[in-house]
Order: structure tokens, then sequence, then C-alpha cells
């Protein structure tokens, strides 16, 4: 089958568009279950959190790494890569998690061997979706190229979403809460299969380069590629003529307030995801029964996922708001979330108030990303979209493990902190944030 013309062909599409859709679905399928793993296994609850930091961590660090690789030794290789690291860490942290849930390896190595599995797709699974983005931008016209960016892009998103929600159905009778590790490990392995026998290797259409993705989690949609942001530019920056990169200072009055403004917001993002799992084990009083648990912790985090979708794919565009509206409201609605959140005591309220917080955050994100875009010219669009990436994986490193020390020692210190962070940036922003009227995060 040949390309056509203006887009690429259905299947390979497809095939695309699992590729990015899995590598959500089982990392965020993975953080509804871990603190369940955790009760189970004894082990101390920011040890649990720090097995995501980890991984975080490593994926902030070789993301960028990939994404220039993906320019280099070609896209499919480069996907291949990434979800074989997925499998292969999806595989061995199931096996392991079970043996040691089973009894016959010692929490403490148990999770130990957790936490190296992990490593797997913290530093090799964030090869695909760079590679995934490159090879559709070089393969679509720039008329096109924007919509096909976006499908492969909501993939991400509605990973968030089906992750949590199918987690719970994956709870086998032998292999327990390491069954939705094992699916999802034999799920890449058909991905994998499929990316050999449908994509072709073939010779690109234009010049594209890898971009940078954010690390998954039950966030809702990625923020927008750097080929969205240039669009509403009227930008095309790729190909021989693009322009080069200036130097930028994170100093930079231009963006030095939109920096803050994510530093502060984000914090208090990773914070909630990291406590959430534990808030409904303690306040559903399921510390005795961690598989149920799990299954509850799927529900609040596929709502928290849906409103973020809703905020990003339906409020902005409709509203027409401008990135320093989106920033402000979505901060004030999350530290009126996390407020709140601190007397939800049953499920219905927990549900309720996770996904109005949610909504909040969805709103305060891509305002974020298409602010800061937005502040510079196109010369300077490509360190700006470094120092995005940079800053929301940062927040996703520390933040999720100290939201759970502070919730272990002190729950009001650790919603207070979280309202602080976002209203300190409401006061702070109103008058530090300043963007014309007309532009638009959308």
């Amino acid at each position: 089958m040949t390309e056509s013309s203006s887009s690429l062909p259905k299947d390979r599409m497809a095939v695309l568009f699992l590729v990015m859709l899995v590598a959500a679905a089982g990392n965020t399928a993975m953080q509804s279950i871990l603190p369940a793993i955790g009760t189970k296994l004894k082990i101390p609850d920011v040890w649990v959190s720090l097995a995501f930091s980890w991984s975080a961590l490593l994926w902030v660090f070789t993301a960028p790494y990939w994404a220039r690789m993906s320019d280099r030794r070609g896209r499919k290789a480069l996907m291949s890569l990434g979800i074989f690291g997925f499998v292969s860490s999806m595989l061995l942290c199931g096996l392991i998690l079970w043996v040691g849930l089973s009894g016959w390896l010692v929490a403490s190595l148990t999770f130990i061997f957790f936490a190296l599995s992990r490593s797997l797709y913290g530093g090799l699974g964030s090869a695909a979706p760079p590679a995934v983005q490159a090879y559709v931008a070089a393969r679509t016209d720039p008329s096109e190229r924007t919509r096909a960016l976006s499908l492969v892009s909501s993939s991400f998103g509605l990973g968030t979403v089906i992750g949590p929600a199918v987690a719970p159905f994956f709870i086998l009778p032998i292999f327990g809460l390491a069954g939705p590790m094992l699916i999802f490990a034999l799920l890449g392995v058909i991905v994998l299969i499929l990316l050999h026998w449908r994509l072709p290797n073939d010779t690109p259409r234009f010049a594209a380069r890898g971009k940078v993705v954010s690390y998954p989690l039950s966030a809702g949609p990625p923020d927008p590629t750097q080929d969205d942001l240039d669009d509403r530019l009227d930008i095309d920056d790729v190909g021989p003529n693009a322009p080069r990169s200036s130097k930028l200072r994170w100093r930079d009055k231009r963006i030095a307030p939109w920096l803050v403004a994510g530093l502060l917001g984000g914090q208090a993002q990773a914070m909630l995801l990291g406590m959430i799992g534990f808030v409904i084990l303690d306040r559903l009083h399921l510390r005795a029964n961690p598989d149920e648990g799990a299954a509850l912790t799927g529900i609040v985090l596929m709502a928290g996922a849906f409103a973020t979708l809703l905020a990003q794919w339906g409020l902005i565009p409709l509203l027409q708001m401008s990135a320093r509206a989106a920033v402000l409201s979505g901060a004030l609605l999350g530290g009126v979330g996390a407020s709140a959140l601190a007397f939800a005591n049953d499920l219905h309220a927990i549900v309720m108030i996770f996904a109005f917080t949610s909504l909040g955050f969805g709103l305060f994100r891509p305002g974020f990303t298409a602010g800061i875009s937005l502040a510079v010219p196109r010369s300077e669009q490509g360190p700006v979209a470094g120092m995005t990436a940079s800053i929301n994986g940062s927040a996703y490193i520390i933040s999720p493990a100290m939201g759970v020390l502070l919730y272990n020692w002190n729950e009001a210190v650790a919603f207070g902190l979280m309202a602080l962070f976002c209203f300190a940036l409401v006061i702070w922003g109103a008058s530090a944030l300043k963007i014309a009227d007309t532009s638009k995060t959308s």
C-alpha cells in the first residue's frame, strides 16, 4: 500500500495510535494499583511513590536523547525500542510482584527489583512517543500535519483514561494485583508485532524532528506538541530553511513568570496524583482490603482523567480562553479542590472533588504551555519547548513522594501545601502573567 499525497494510510495510523495508547495506558494502570501493592507488601507509602519518581526521572533525562536519536537512527527502530522497553518493564514488574505477593521473595527485595525493572520503562519507553510524532510529521503534508499529530497525541491522553479503567478487570485469580502488568505486557507484544508487520520503514517525504513527550500519568492529554504550537503561530519550522534557535535564559523577563507559574501549578498537581491512591485506602478504610482499594482508585483516577479531557478538549476551545485566563482559573479551581479534598470521607465525595480538581489542572497545563510559547518569537520556540518539558517533568520527580511523606506525617499540611501552591499562583499570577488578550490556548 502506498501513502496518499496528503495523509498516512489508515492501517498505519492505527498502529501509531496503538503505540501511544498502550505506552500511556500501561503506566497509568500501574499507577492505580501500586498503592494497594505497597500495602500488601507492607512497604512504606513514600517508597511506593519513589518508584514512580525514579521512572519519571529517567524519562525526563532520556526523552530528549531519544528524540534526537529518532532523527538519526530511524523512527521505526526507536518505536520498537520504546515498546520493547515497555514490554520488558511490565513483564518483569509483573513477575517480580507476583513472586513477592506469593511470599516467595521478601518485601524489601521485591520492591528493589521492582524499582530496577521500572528503569526499563523510564529509560527506554520514552523512545517511542517522539519517534511516532516525527514519523507522522515526516509523512504528511503541512495542511494535514496538525490533524494527524493531534490524533496520535490524543491516543496518549486516551491511554491515561483507559489504564485506570481497565486495570481492575485484569486483577486475575492466579496473579492477583500483578495481573494488569502481565496483561499490558502481552498487549505490548501484540503492538510490537503489528508495528513490524504493518509499518514500513520508508523514506520520509518531509523533514521533521522528534518531540519530547511528557511522562504519562493520569492527568489527561499530554501537552501540545511543538508542531501544534508552531501551527498556532503560523510557523512551519521543519526543513532546511528552519530558523536557528537563539539562546534563551531561564531568567528572561518574557518567560520567567510563566516558568514560575508552571512550577507552582505542576508541584500541586504532582502531589495530588502521588497522594490520591493512599487517600482512598485510608478514607475508605481499605488498608486491609487492598484489592478493592485498587479497583476504587482506578475509578477515581478515571474520573479525574475524564475531567481533564473535558477541560482541554471542551472548555478551552468552547470558551476561547486566553492562556493567562486558563492558568489563573485552573489554579483557582485546583486550590479549591485540594482544600475540599481534605474533608472528603466517602467515595462519592472523593470522586467528585478529585474530578473538580482535575478539571482545574486540565485548564492550567495547556494555559501554561501556550502562554510561554506565545511569549517568544519563532526563533526561540525550540528552547522554550525544552524548558516547558523540563518544568513539567521535574514536578513528578520529587513532589509525589514529598506529598505522600507529608500526608503520612500530617494530612492537613499536605493538603494545605497543595492549596497554597495554587492560591499563591492565582494571587501572584494575576499581575505577573502578562499576555495579550487575543492569545488563545487553542
